[in-house]
């Protein structure tokens, strides 16, 4: 038992001494990297999904029914307004206008009769050869010869009309899209599918929608809608393969009716097209530039979100401290800009923010490489010195040992 006791005592003040030689540093301010806050401008683009439509997309359908005669234009073709597309079976349109021709004619000789027998009862009953009836009867048959010439010119009219539909004509300037009907192909007006369509390619029409919150940043920015499409920059239009459009477009039109199961509204750029690049029925991107003039801004790795809520710490005093931000909607997901919460002058830390609470010392990065760079030729100078309190550590150590195996020996010869 005291041999037990002795040890104990021994180890004890072994540990004693080995603590003694390594106490503790303290501890001084966390190196951070910072920034001084300073006014810049920016452009951050903002990418739009967008659908390409000509500026006129025709649907062409037959007036009249009937098989496709001729086709006189191919596929993809570019036409011009008049231009005939397709012919339908003329044959019965003919006879029907024939046989119009020939009412009017019968119409014709109707009312000249009529003339007639109104013109020799008339005169008879100025000599009261007839009575009142026998002219009254003669006019009306007169009346009705007229109308009946009145009908017929009308039914040779629809009948010269109903032909010339069978001359199907481009309505305006443009490209022929798909052609699904050959000749020999009965179609109607009243079919599903168009007999193709004529697109004006020349400007293009590209619609895309946008976030009711972002409509009304544009209409606080620029005060109204009006000021909006007159004010705002030219947008781009970025292609299904990734590639930039060289041409410049603009916004034209703003939907005044939000869409109330997406809460977004409508617009519609104008691009011009003179080498027939774009398509209608494409797709692509539109790239909408806001241009931010004297503003502050801040890298979004600088700050972190709380309770929807974002902050950065400014450095006041050597100290970290939180201070809330109010930022603008769009960013380019590297930057936020500053709309308060900072100004000119202020510095805050752009790293570790994550880690880091109210109050932390903060020692600038650049300060810091100063600091530890300046007594650099100190610490070399107290090397040797380092040396020697090292030398003497190790001998108190061994003493330290000899004398616990002194201690040991004893207690077995005592024992």
């Amino acid at each position: 038992m005291k041999q037990t006791f002795v040890k104990a005592a021994v180890w004890a003040c072994c540990l004693a001494a080995v603590a003694c030689g390594q106490a503790p540093t303290a501890m001084g301010p966390g190196e951070y990297a910072v920034m001084t806050i300073a006014q810049t401008d920016r452009e951050i683009p903002t990418n739009y999904s967008a659908t390409i439509r000509g500026r006129q997309d025709i649907d062409i359908y037959p007036q009249v029914s009937g098989t496709i005669w001729q086709l006189c234009v191919a596929d993809g073709q570019n036409v011009s307004k008049g231009q005939t597309l397709f012919i339908i079976d003329q044959v019965p349109y003919k006879a029907a206008l024939q046989t119009a021709e020939a009412n009017v004619a019968a119409a014709e000789a109707s009312v000249a009769t009529a003339q007639l027998t109104y013109d020799s009862k008339k005169e008879l009953f100025a000599r009261n050869v007839v009575s009142q009836f026998d002219l009254s009867t003669a006019e009306n048959n007169l009346l009705t010869a007229k109308a009946q010439l009145a009908q017929a010119e009308a039914q040779r009219v629809n009948a010269a009309n109903n032909l010339s539909y069978t001359v199907v004509k481009a309505p305006s300037n443009g490209v022929v899209g798909t052609l699904p009907y050959r000749v020999g192909a009965l179609v109607s007006a009243s079919m599903p599918q168009p007999l193709t369509t004529v697109s004006d390619n020349s400007t293009m029409y590209v619609y895309f929608s946008m976030a009711e919150n972002q409509l009304l940043n544009l209409t606080r920015r620029y005060g109204s809608i009006a000021e909006t499409l007159k004010n705002m920059p030219a947008v781009a239009l970025q292609l299904n393969d990734g590639s930039m459009y060289d041409l410049k477009g603009r916004v034209e039109s703003i939907s005044g009716v939000i869409d109330t199961s997406t809460g977004s509204v409508s617009l519609r750029a104008a691009f011009p097209n003179p080498n027939g690049l774009l398509h209608s029925g494409g797709s692509g991107n539109v790239v909408l530039t806001n241009i931010f003039k004297n503003c502050i801004v801040v890298p979004q790795a600088a700050t972190f979100e709380l309770q929807d809520k974002v902050f950065a710490y400014k450095v006041v005093d050597g100290k970290a401290t939180a201070a809330p931000l109010t930022v603008e909607k769009i960013s380019d997901g590297k930057e936020y800009i500053v709309t308060s919460g900072l100004v000119p002058g202020d510095v805050i830390v752009t790293e570790g923010v994550g880690l880091m609470r109210e109050g932390t010392p903060v020692r600038p990065k650049s300060q810091a490489s100063a600091q530890q760079a300046a007594p650099a030729d100190e610490t070399a100078a107290a090397a040797p010195a380092a040396g020697e309190t090292r030398e003497q550590a190790a001998a108190a150590d061994n003493q330290t040992e000899e004398k616990a195996a002194a201690a040991q020996t004893q207690t077995e010869k005592e024992e």
